[in-house]
């Protein structure tokens, strides 16, 4: 029997609603004192949920609204309203609105993120709404991506368009332009170097595929996606923090949402930048990966079920 996208949601986040629903335990059942509404805070701050979404729960809960004891539950229920604010925000699907076609979409990420079978996947996503799709490997410099991406182009059956390693990216992506342009292909997914150690290398590799998609089409790249490892925690915000200035990102997709990842990040990291989160991956099958509802996703993480209570 297929496990459902919610069964999937409840494993991928498992780690970080127990880890919550542990730190929150004992808080309960006592009035909310300014030494509780501190251990409530920091109890969401070591769940990953980060400083900012902490702040508001306790915020919230020093309203007034909860003068009386409150049980466990009732933190929970507080928490999974709170961080269903931020996600309701930032849970946006990706439109493909552009014209004239194709629309570009940029993904970037640093080696190891995942970033190719994301690529994979979200062209798998596109083809189940009857979108065309085509690839271009356009991180040239690693010889395992492009063949990587090549596999992976074969597997879901999509067009790519390829060069040599160490070849010119940005001349990859106008082929890859003219050609789906020719025959009328929806959208043009273009993998990127994700190398962050030389930052200065980068942008300007970034900055050339710009300026030659802006030759082709001046409202191109339409999208620039960061491809986050939800495992790496902290670490994923750093990535935001610069590839946001280095490479101008419109929008995330969080990956390796698996058992053992720090969800929690999500909501830090959709506090914190507030960009749009288009999609989140918790599998390794082609339909692991999916836009997501905030409400769904706020109640998985907090430990609480649709009618309110606890899991």
């Amino acid at each position: 029997m297929s496990t459902s996208w919610h069964d999937k949601l409840l494993g991928g986040f498992r780690r970080t609603s127990d880890r919550l629903v542990g730190n929150l335990a004992g808080l309960g059942g006592a009035r909310l004192d300014e030494q509780t509404l501190d251990d409530v805070e920091e109890a969401l701050i070591a769940s990953d949920l980060g400083p900012q979404t902490a702040a508001r729960v306790r915020e919230r809960l020093a309203e007034g609204l909860f003068e009386r004891n409150m049980e466990e539950l009732g933190i929970r229920l507080v928490v999974a309203e709170e961080v269903e604010k931020v996600l309701r925000e930032v849970a946006r699907p990706i439109g493909i609105d552009a014209f004239p076609r194709p629309q570009v979409v940029l993904v970037i990420g640093v080696n190891g993120s995942g970033k190719t079978t994301t690529i994979a996947k979200l062209a798998h996503l596109f083809m189940e709404q009857d979108y065309q799709v085509m690839l271009a490997a356009g991180d040239t410099f690693r010889a395992a991506a492009i063949g990587q991406l090549k596999t992976w182009a074969e597997r879901i059956g999509v067009p790519i368009v390829t060069g040599p390693e160490g070849g010119d990216a940005a001349g990859i992506v106008w082929d890859a332009v003219k050609q789906a342009t020719a025959i009328g292909t929806d959208v043009l997914i273009v993998d990127t170097a994700g190398r962050l150690q030389n930052k200065r290398e980068l942008m300007d590799e970034l900055a050339k595929i710009r300026r030659v998609l802006g030759r082709l089409n001046p409202a191109a790249p339409h999208d620039v996606l960061l491809v986050l490892d939800a495992t790496t925690g902290q670490n994923a915000l750093n990535q935001i923090e610069v590839f946001k200035d280095v490479a101008g990102v419109t929008g995330l997709v969080m990956t390796k949402l698996d058992g053992s990842a720090r969800g929690g990040v999500l909501v830090a990291a959709a506090e914190r930048f507030g960009l749009p989160i288009h999609a989140i991956g918790v599998g390794e099958k082609m339909d692991d990966l999916r836009p997501f509802d905030a409400r769904e996703v706020s109640r998985i993480i907090a430990g609480v079920d649709d009618s309110g209570r606890g899991r």
